[in-house]
């Protein structure tokens, strides 16, 4: 009886949307035949898109009702949801119209496939849009693709953290786009005959509303996708837009934005970016005479050279200030806090981005942001280009890279084997780890391997650069290392607290080793999570923790502002290493205390270059915008002309270094 039942159902809901709504739908659309289905698909996909822009909406109503004119969401996100969808639709219109209607009842599968597939992609993007948002408060985009082409540590952390989502989400999804799908093809069947007048009549009505959908208006040239920056509020303008949008708009503008790295800030002459970025680093101009190698120029460290001291960064993942508890933020990091009162520790040092490699090439390279790809993952840094570890090689140390996942993760194995790095260790190296996850082995692991790395150098000066893992979603480390900071126990505080048991450990090991009174250790978070705020740029957001442990150096506290592209000098001079390399750091022991901070940070598409509590950012498209920032908020004052010079200075030297092959060590 109830098998007849759910037949019977089954049976109304097939007639329904396979018979019954088709039929409906072509009488509606009969004025537009033969492109009723294109029509109607249109509508669909705007109701799509208008009930995720709603959920968004509603999921950040208190922070969205505050910002002025915030219903100009709703009438920006149709104007870009058109956009997209006359380009997405161009294959249907022509299809409908230039084949005869026979061709398109027999091949109508293929639009109807087609329509599901665009279907499938809307409901994707638009549910990732969720998570995504909620870490770094942005819709998916260049980041999200760099993101899921690595297949193992992404999926592997997706299935482990949102499974059940996963679990009822693809089969959903591929079931409304099978309905749509044959939705689609019934409506086509059911499309009547069309004469060569009528069409010719509908293409010249319709080719130049599809032309104006493209561009969004009357525009001479298409739109982009700051055109639709309706406010100073960066999570406003995110939902305005719809994320198909904004992943194509990335994927396609990538490669542009990488072959000429920020000029969509503004132009300038190349001598003149140079001066601009040399001054702001107190670099003297004269200083600099090799006009191959720009910023190529001679540091004497105030150290003696005679015993070189080693030096280990460890590049904490995802730790930033607001879970460090000496600086002020969560009591996660009691080991951190109290290695801050043997060193000296950094107060406000900014991240220059959001990914791991963007840290990478501010503390080896002393290399600034660029608005695409990091060079760490860029082909023509892939060898002869500038490195710490190449520079100490040259001066006879032994380099190695330490890590507990796949050290070909985000191209890493091969800029740092072309780059100067001797050996790398990866998960391949750790026999029998206490604890292995998604994205290796544990910290402890990580820093016992270490240990016994160094120790095997004996009297040879080393350099070791430690990439941490366990504090990273799906934040997995061993039972009974710590107490609990909340449950249930694979939350991110917990794996933060985690990763600074790890740290504690290793130097509870280190200080008993010959080589620990000869060593510069450097703890350094590579960027914070949840980038989420108000302003166009979550400044607060990109502060880290720095803290520098070693011998002659003075504990203390550093509060002026600096970038981690600052940090390279400065650990060149602590370790006593006197030598010509090239850079766009400063050497913060010897900074004049009348010089204000600095620091570099890059947002997905936005620029900001902070100097003192001045902040320039640029949107690629858009004029330079000055803030004050003041008690963790951007306040918008009068745009300073050469400021302003400085910071487009600041964001186009990393191409021009990068194209020109200009960032290298003499032969």
């Amino acid at each position: 009886m109830i098998q007849d039942e759910n037949s019977s159902f089954s049976k109304k809901v097939k007639v329904v949307f396979c018979e019954t709504l088709p039929g409906a739908l072509h009488q509606k659309f009969s004025w537009a035949c033969p492109l009723g289905p294109m029509l109607i698909f249109y509508f669909f996909a705007l109701v799509l898109f208008f009930a995720f822009r709603i959920a968004l909406c509603i999921n950040y109503f208190d922070r969205v009702s505050e910002v002025k004119h915030y219903l100009l969401i709703f009438p920006l996100g149709v104007q870009i949801d058109t956009l997209i969808l006359s380009y997405l639709l161009l294959p249907v219109f022509l299809f409908l119209l230039l084949l005869p209607e026979q061709a398109v009842k027999k091949w109508g599968w293929m639009i109807g496939s087609y329509c599901a597939f665009l279907t499938a992609v809307i409901l994707f993007c638009e549910i990732a849009t969720f998570p995504f948002m909620a870490e770094f408060d942005t819709r998916p985009d260049r980041l999200f693709i760099e993101h899921i082409v690595q297949v193992r540590e992404v999926f592997g952390m997706v299935l482990k953290g949102y499974g059940m989502t996963v679990l009822i989400g693809i089969p959903g999804l591929l079931l409304v786009s099978g309905v749509v799908g044959i939705f689609f093809q019934k409506l086509l069947a059911t499309n009547g005959h069309s004469s060569y007048l009528r069409k010719s009549l509908l293409f010249i009505v319709f080719s130049p509303l599809l032309l104006m959908g493209t561009r969004s208006g009357f525009r001479d040239r298409p739109a982009n996708i700051t055109d639709f920056a309706f406010s100073k509020s960066h999570l406003a303008n995110q939902l305005a837009l719809n994320t198909t949008y904004s992943l194509a708009y990335d994927y396609l503008s990538q490669k542009r934005e990488e072959k000429g790295m920020g000029k969509g800030y503004g132009t300038m002459v190349p001598s003149e970016i140079v001066s601009r970025v040399q001054k702001v680093a107190l670099i003297p101009e004269e200083a600099c005479t090799d006009p191959s190698i720009p910023f190529l120029h001679f540091q004497r460290s105030p150290f003696s050279e005679e015993h070189p001291r080693n030096l280990v960064i460890i590049l904490e993942e995802s730790l930033g200030a607001e879970y460090v508890g000496c600086l002020g933020g969560l009591p996660l990091t009691p080991n951190i806090d109290r290695l801050s009162g043997t060193g000296l520790l950094f107060t406000r040092l900014y991240a220059t981005g959001t990914r791991t490699v963007r840290a990478i090439e501010a503390l080896l390279s002393g290399f600034l942001p660029t608005p695409g790809k990091s060079i760490v993952k860029l082909g023509l840094a892939r060898r002869n280009f500038f490195t710490i570890a190449e520079l100490l090689r040259r001066k006879g140390y032994s380099t190695e890279f330490i890590y507990g996942g796949d050290g070909h993760f985000d191209n890493m194995s091969v800029f740092f084997t072309g780059n100067g790095f001797q050996k790398i260790y990866d998960e391949k190296d750790f026999e029998h780890p206490v604890f292995k996850g998604n994205w290796g082995v544990s910290d402890e692991d990580l820093f016992t391997k270490a240990n016994q790395i160094f120790k095997s150098h004996g009297d040879t000066p080393f350099f070791a650069l430690i990439l941490t893992t366990s504090n990273h979603d799906p934040f997995e480390f061993p039972d009974g290392r710590i107490e609990l900071y909340e449950q249930p126990k694979m939350t991110r505080h917990n794996a933060m607290k985690y990763a600074d048991y790890a740290v504690g450990r290793f130097f509870e090991m280190a200080p008993k080793e010959p080589y620990y009174t000869n060593t510069v250790f450097f703890i350094v978070a590579d960027h914070s999570t949840r980038l989420s705020g108000e302003d166009l740029i979550p400044i607060e957001k990109f502060r880290v923790p720095g803290l520098i442990i070693g011998p002659y150096l003075t504990p203390g506290v550093y509060e002026k502002i600096t970038s981690q592209v600052d940090m390279l000098p400065t650990l060149m001079d602590l370790i006593g290493i006197s030598a010509e390399y090239p850079h766009a750091g400063r050497h913060l022991l010897t900074l004049p205390e009348a010089v204000p901070g600095r620091a570099v940070m890059q947002y997905g598409r936005a620029h900001a270059f902070m100097y003192g509590d001045q902040v320039v950012i640029q949107q690629s498209g858009n004029e330079p915008l000055l803030f004050t920032y003041q008690e963790g908020k951007l306040i918008q004052a009068e745009l300073a002309p050469e400021l302003a010079k400085d910071a487009l200075a600041h964001a186009l030297l990393p191409s021009y270094l990068y194209y020109n092959l200009l960032h290298h060590l003499p032969d």
